[in-house]
């Protein structure tokens, strides 16, 4: 499913004049094949020879996460950067390796959590910054999404095996990478995680924890994947000179004389309900376009691999601490 988004923001890049696509490999005939025929370009039946073809400079890495690891040493070794998508790795000690590798090789490594290119989460960013709500006071994330039988009848969707993780590694961590992404690292978390009945799978598809920011906010974070038919993913900041409500592509911003907010985008789908490609990827473009930027000046990706570790330490601690009475 990955490969659709990115690819519909690389050839709207490549008529843009900014890249050059020279195709795929994936080991799958069958899915080779599938990708040739719908995108009309070149496949590489083995990976050894798409990381060779002359003239790469960057590879995207799309494959389920426990690949991530050996599929980017092989990248970094043939001299290439590469943009990896979520979540880094299956664990944060494979993420943190992954990242090493390329900081050892010399190579930029970017990660794809493309929520942090909506228009609306970098306008809200940019009013962060600049200290538009004052100091953070609260700050929480919610993700009521829902994915139906067909999307686990998918060979090992939802299980420790393929993916790594449930609702918090596979669906929610976009948006608890923005949430950390805006309001700053974790330090302290309680957290509960189940398995519905909804689905034979080993991973977690109900959560909830509660959140202290090191720059003291609390929150709570709540995510699933039995909430039907799924709606936006939420993130809401309080502060001592306003509050923000960002849900999924739309923006209120409200300060403290009781103006009316300032709205910023509008309502419009985010992959939470049965259709999880239901989503615009304007954000992918705007993602690998920075990698571009990135690549044409020398200065290292904002959205560098290891700005990404934050949220899979974070997704280990809630899954690690459980509170008891």
């Amino acid at each position: 499913m990955a490969s659709t988004p990115h690819m519909l923001a690389l050839k709207e890049l490549e008529a843009a004049g900014r890249v050059r696509i020279l195709g795929g490999h994936a080991p799958s005939p069958a899915r080779r094949k599938a990708f040739a025929s719908r995108w009309n370009l070149p496949v590489f039946a083995e990976q050894a020879a798409l990381l060779a073809a002359p003239g790469l400079d960057l590879v995207l890495v799309l494959t389920p996460p426990w690949t991530h690891l050996p599929v980017a040493e092989a990248v970094l070794a043939a001299g290439k950067h590469l943009i990896v998508e979520k979540p880094l790795e299956a664990t944060p000690e494979r993420a943190e390796a992954l990242t090493a590798a390329a900081e050892t090789a010399g190579r930029f490594c970017a990660v794809c959590l493309q929520h942090r290119f909506r228009p609306a989460a970098l306008y809200l960013k940019a009013a962060l910054d600049t200290g538009a709500l004052g100091m953070p006071l609260s700050a929480s994330a919610s993700i009521r999404w829902w994915r139906d039988a067909a999307y686990f009848a998918a060979p090992g969707r939802g299980t420790v095996a393929r993916d790594g993780g449930g609702v918090l590694l596979t669906q929610a961590i976009h948006t608890i990478d923005l949430l950390l992404h805006l309001v700053g690292p974790v330090r302290d978390v309680a957290g509960f995680a189940a398995t519905s009945p909804l689905r034979r799978i080993d991973t977690e598809d109900v959560v909830a924890a509660a959140l202290r920011f090191e720059n003291g906010a609390l929150g709570v974070l709540d995510a699933t994947t039995v909430a039907r038919p799924g709606f936006p993913e939420r993130i809401e900041i309080a502060g001592t000179g306003g509050s923000a409500i960002l849900s999924a592509h739309r923006l209120e911003l409200h300060g403290r004389d009781g103006a009316p907010p300032e709205i910023i985008g509008e309502e419009a789908g985010g992959g939470g309900g049965a259709d999880p490609m239901a989503f615009d990827h304007g954000p992918h473009r705007a993602m690998i376009a920075a990698m571009l930027d990135s690549l044409e000046s020398g200065r290292a990706p904002p959205h560098a691999a290891r700005t990404a570790l934050p949220a899979q330490r974070l997704i280990a601690a809630i899954l690690s601490a459980p509170v008891r009475p």
